[in-house]
């Protein structure tokens, strides 16, 4: 688990954010789950695109490179749609929908994954 900081803005967007690293985890994703609460999200790497086939709720994605800084977004990305190609990201942070907006983050901003018991 990780909590998600935005440096930039000196925001949280999440504290309870898990990862997905591996093929089988990377593949399920979210799907099978009912949503996602404020402070929940997941981590995919290495991701450069997602989609929302099969899902039944909305969520905000955020595109980070290897230095942590978010190089795309899709914000309220509806459920059974594509959303959009970043090449230059080295994952993806979904969240639920409005953590976005509701955090201010955007393209630039730097994200900082920080694992628990770290200074």
């Amino acid at each position: 688990m990780y909590r998600v900081v935005n440096r930039t803005r000196g925001t949280v967007l999440g504290f309870r954010v898990r990862s997905a690293r591996n093929f089988r985890s990377r593949l399920a994703g979210l799907l099978g789950t009912h949503g996602l609460v404020r402070g929940d999200g997941l981590w995919i790497v290495p991701c450069r695109c997602v989609h929302t086939i099969g899902m039944r709720y909305p969520i905000d994605v955020a595109f980070v490179d290897g230095r942590g800084a978010v190089v795309g977004v899709s914000e309220n990305l509806p459920p059974n749609r594509i959303g959009r190609f970043a090449p230059d990201a080295r994952g993806a942070l979904e969240l639920p929908a409005g953590t976005l907006s509701e955090t201010g983050t955007a393209i630039g901003d730097t994200l900082l994954f920080e694992e628990p018991g770290l200074p």
